[in-house]
This record gives C-alpha cells, structure tokens and sequence, in this order.
C-alpha cells in the first residue's frame, strides 16, 4: 500500500526533472514561416530592467508568434556596458531568450494559449509565470503549473513531462487586454524576465 501512494509522487518528480530539462536545454531554431515574428533589440542605458513589446495580436488562422528580448534583472552591474571590456561582460544576455506565443482556438480545449520557450540562456530555468493585466493578477510557480498540468486548474500549466506548456482561462476574461510575464532564475539567484502584451481570444 506504501507503494501505491508514492506512485504520484514519483510521477509528479519524474514530470518536474523532465520540465527541469527540457527548459534547461540549448533553444532550438524557431520555424517562423507563415507567422508574425518580433525581434525587439534591448536599448543601452534604459531605466527599465524588462522590456514590453506592444505589438496587437492580428492572426487568428495561424499561430501567433511572438519574439520579445528582455533585458537582464541584475542592480548590482551597471547599466551602461558600451565601454566595458567583452571579458568584464556578463555571459547570459537577454538575446538568448526566444517564447513564442500560440492562441490557435482549440475549441476541444476550452479558452488556452500555448507558450513554447525555444530559447534559454544556460543554467537558467523557468521560475514563475504571470498574467497580469486591470482586472486580474495571476501568478503561478512552475511547481504549481506542473500540478495544473494533471489537475486542469485554470492560470499557467506544465504538462506532458514538460512538452506542454501555456494558459487556461475563463470565458470571462475573454476579449482581456494584458500582459504574460516569465521569469527565468538561475543557481546564483539572477533573474530574466520576459514580457508580452496580448489580448485573450
């Protein structure tokens, strides 16, 4: 009986090892043929350590993909590195982010989007998703998306060992203007944050 009751146990583990690595790995090339892509360089000297890119959703055949670069979350280095040294430079920067955002209508699926993260700096991983936007605050840790993943809950999920990842919402909040918001960490505590505003279909 002792057997049977750690059985989800190890399955939930073996789910959050797979997820662990899967988004641990090198990115892969983005097939982006057919799809809006959107590479937003960072700006030098810019006050803010994220960036937004406010690009409206158009396509509601194909799947939306959406490139934003973020900037590195770190107050201890300076803002301006034009005049450092290459070797002085920190070796994770925020072009090695690549998410792609997916709101094909599943309608076997109920109201979702699917998020890919094609690329990931090394020795980072997936920390934390947001939705943020006027009426609603939803913020989900990857350990709570992986419980998502086998419960169904609506807000962010991980599931398939790691192959599935994206947003369930309610009917209400269709037509919902916001922001989906990822945060990455790596060992040494430093945090890249990803952001993109979309509006619910």
């Amino acid at each position: 009986m002792n057997k049977n009751t750690n059985k989800p146990k190890f399955i939930l583990l073996g789910a959050a090892m797979s997820t662990m690595l899967l988004l641990g790995a090198c990115g892969t090339k983005s097939n982006s043929e057919g799809a809006d892509v959107v590479n937003a360089p960072p700006t030098a000297g810019s006050e803010e350590n994220t960036v937004a890119e406010n690009q409206p959703v158009t396509s509601t055949a194909s799947p939306d993909t959406n490139i934003t670069e973020p900037t590195v979350a770190d107050p201890s280095k300076p803002e301006n590195t034009e005049n450092t040294p290459a070797s002085e430079k920190p070796a994770n920067t925020d072009s090695e982010i690549l998410v792609v955002i997916d709101q094909t209508a599943k309608p076997s699926e109920g109201n979702s989007f699917d998020f890919f993260i094609e690329q990931l700096p090394s020795g980072f991983m997936l920390a934390e998703m947001q939705w943020v936007s006027k009426e609603n605050l939803i913020v989900n840790s990857r350990e709570e998306a992986i419980q998502h993943g086998g419960d169904g809950e609506d807000g962010f999920y991980i599931s398939g060992n790691g192959q599935f990842s994206g947003f369930i919402y309610p009917d209400s909040m269709k037509g919902e203007k916001g922001e989906v918001v990822i945060l990455f960490k790596n060992e040494q505590g430093k945090e890249l944050t990803w952001k993109k505003e979309i509006t619910l279909k």
